[in-house]
C-alpha cells in the first residue's frame, strides 16, 4: 500500500488518514483504489474503522487537476465505479467514522455520507460546488446528501454552492457531532472503541437492514425487521449479553 492512504490498527480499530499533503487530500484514482482496496480485504481482526485526512482537511473531492476528459460512456462508468466503492463502504459490515475538519467538498462529502458516524470540528466547509464547475455530482449524493437534506435544499446548495459549516451542518444532519478544534480524533477513537465493543452481528445487521429499510414499503421494513431480530436474538452474542446483564458485567462477544 502506497502513503496515499496510511494505516493504522489498534485494538481492533483501524484508521485510515487520507495523504495528499498540499491537495487538501482531494480524491483521485490511486486514492480511491487504496480506499477500495481496504474495504474489499479488511485485515483480520478489525471491528471499526476511523476515517480522517492530513494537514487540516478530510477530503476537497475530485481532484481536477488531473481530471480526465471522457465520452458520456467513461464517465458513466467512472462514476458507476465511484458508487461501489461508497457502497463498499457503507456496506461492507464495518462500521465506518469520519473525523472531519477543512474541506468535506463534492466527492469529499460523498465519501463521508458513506459512513456512519460522522464528527465535525469548527473548521469543517461542508459544500457541493459542482454547479460551479459545469458538472453534476457522480460520486452519490443525489442519494446519500439528497437523503439527509431532502430534494429541495440540496437543489439550492447545489444551485448556489453555499457552504455550511460545523454546527449549521449538525442540524441538517450532515454531522452527528460537532466538536471543539483539535477534538475529532479523540472522539472518533472514543465512539469507535464503544462501537468495537458491541456485538459483531449487531453492528453488521445494523449497517445493512436499516438503510435498506428505509427503501422499503411499511409492510415490507417491518417484516424485514422481524428476520433481522430473530437472527441477532437467537444468536450466541445475544446469549451473552443476556448473561451479561444478568451477572452485571461486560459482554464478552466473540
Amino acid at each position: 500500500m502506497s502513503d496515499i492512504l496510511k494505516i493504522e490498527i489498534e485494538d481492533g480499530i483501524a484508521t485510515l488518514t487520507m495523504n495528499r499533503p498540499g491537495k487538501r487530500n482531494a480524491m483521485c484514482d490511486e486514492l480511491l483504489n487504496a480506499i477500495d482496496a481496504f474495504f474489499s480485504n479488511p485485515p483480520e481482526g478489525v471491528k471499526v474503522v476511523i476515517l480522517t485526512g492530513v494537514e487540516g482537511h478530510y477530503c476537497s473531492g475530485l481532484d481536477l487537476s488531473e481530471h480526465q476528459q471522457r465520452d458520456a460512456e467513461g464517465t458513466m462508468r467512472h462514476s458507476r465505479g465511484w458508487h461501489a466503492i461508497m457502497d463498499k463502504i457503507q456496506y461492507g459490515g464495518l462500521p465506518v467514522v469520519s473525523a472531519m475538519f477543512g474541506a468535506v467538498i463534492g466527492g469529499g462529502l460523498e465519501l463521508a455520507t458513506s459512513t456512519h458516524v460522522r464528527i465535525a470540528e469548527p473548521s469543517t466547509i461542508f459544500q457541493l460546488p459542482e454547479g460551479k464547475r459545469g458538472i453534476y455530482v457522480g460520486g452519490g449524493a443525489s442519494v446519500r446528501v439528497g437523503r439527509i437534506l431532502g430534494a429541495d435544499r440540496m437543489v439550492e446548495m447545489m444551485l448556489t454552492g453555499r457552504k455550511y459549516g460545523a454546527e449549521e451542518g449538525l442540524a441538517l444532519g450532515l454531522t452527528h457531532y460537532s466538536v471543539g478544534e483539535g477534538e475529532a480524533m479523540a472522539l472518533a477513537r472514543k465512539l469507535a472503541g464503544q462501537i468495537a465493543s458491541n456485538a459483531p452481528l449487531s453492528n453488521y445487521i445494523m449497517i445493512q437492514a436499516i438503510s435498506r429499510i428505509e427503501d422499503m414499503a411499511k409492510a415490507d421494513g417491518l417484516f424485514t425487521e422481524s428476520l433481522c431480530a430473530a437472527l441477532t436474538q437467537t444468536s450466541p452474542d445475544a446469549i451473552e449479553g443476556l448473561q451479561a446483564f444478568l451477572q452485571k458485567r461486560d459482554p464478552r462477544f466473540g
